[in-house]
């Protein structure tokens, strides 16, 4: 019978994994094909707005193979219900039998896309910080301001938000460990920081080419349907590297999706991020350079966070 983890036992079990590096490890296998991963399988919701994300794969010659399945309903805070919910299942790869069933509620799906922000900021964000800006203020906002302290350990931040509420809350919660400014638009961050991560599900721009300051760098991690879009199409055009997490996955989904229909950019410019975690060339190679990293979020994430939780509670 398969195991049932629960989302107390998950938290505990990660303070004992460096999921930023079990991240690069899957990037790096992805980008070398070693693994299978069959492209989303979503459901998209109008009444209420949401959007279900069915990602699925393996590792070749590995243990095991991973479903997640991840919801993200956006006026749940009505309800007093959070946005996202979730879980992942654990097969052996060999009897196709279950092994486990990780209750994550979606906290899983948030700490990976949290870890590879933090993975991506370490090989392509500038040396020389002046401000992290967050553009939204919700779970994966937080999240990704405390990983980036593992690499990027600035604690100056701009925020924005379309409710005044939340940045208050955010800016309450993150007190005792940053500076916490409140920006009125999106391109008041951009005028204050040189690293900049967009965490929206907004479907119109946010960040635009013209408040880009040279040397920024902007990961992009709301953009994971073909609706959604926070970054303008010619700011990927201006930008000197674009990375994506997964060249065949930005065909139809995330912000090199939405720059390329526009004629922007072409698919050949961009570089995929396992590649060039491998090669020294295709990362920052000085503080001028504008770097775009779009993570739409794959497959390979949720394999090695639920291995990782799973052989750490085998130890």
């Amino acid at each position: 019978m398969a195991e049932i983890i629960s989302l107390k036992e998950i938290r505990t079990l990660l303070k004992h994994i460096d999921v930023t590096a079990a991240m690069k490890e899957g990037f790096i296998q992805y980008s070398n094909g070693l693994t299978v991963v069959p492209p989303v399988g979503e459901l998209l919701f109008e009444d209420p707005p949401g959007d279900v994300h069915i990602k699925y794969g393996y590792v070749k010659n590995d243990p095991y193979y991973v479903i997640k399945i991840a919801s993200g309903f956006y006026e749940n805070s009505k309800l007093g219900l959070p946005s996202s919910n979730g879980m992942m299942l654990l097969f052996n790869q060999q009897t196709g039998k279950p092994v486990a069933v990780l209750l994550d509620e979606g906290f899983l799906t948030d700490i990976r896309t949290a870890a590879a922000g933090a993975l991506v900021a370490k090989y392509f964000a500038p040396k020389k910080l002046k401000a992290i800006g967050i553009i939204g203020t919700g779970i994966q906002a937080r999240l990704q301001l405390q990983y980036l302290q593992e690499h990027t350990p600035c604690k100056t931040v701009w925020v924005w938000g379309r409710s005044p509420e939340n940045i208050l809350r955010f800016k309450d919660e993150l007190k005792n460990d940053f500076t916490i400014h409140s920006a009125d638009t999106p391109a008041e961050v951009a005028l204050n920081c040189n690293l900049i991560v967009t965490t929206t599900p907004s479907e119109a721009p946010l960040l635009f080419a013209k408040d880009i300051q040279v040397g920024t760098h902007i990961t992009a991690v709301g953009s994971d349907t073909s609706d959604k879009q926070e970054l303008e199409a010619a700011l990927l055009g201006k930008a000197d590297l674009v990375i994506a997490d997964s060249i065949p996955q930005s065909g139809s989904r995330g912000e090199v999706f939405q720059a390329v229909k526009a004629g922007a950019i072409q698919t050949g410019n961009v570089i995929e991020l396992g590649t060039a975690l491998q090669d020294k060339a295709l990362q920052r190679s000085n503080d001028q350079q504008i770097t775009i990293a779009d993570l739409t979020g794959v497959a390979v994430q949720d394999i090695m966070i639920t291995k990782a939780v799973y052989d750490q509670l085998k130890k």
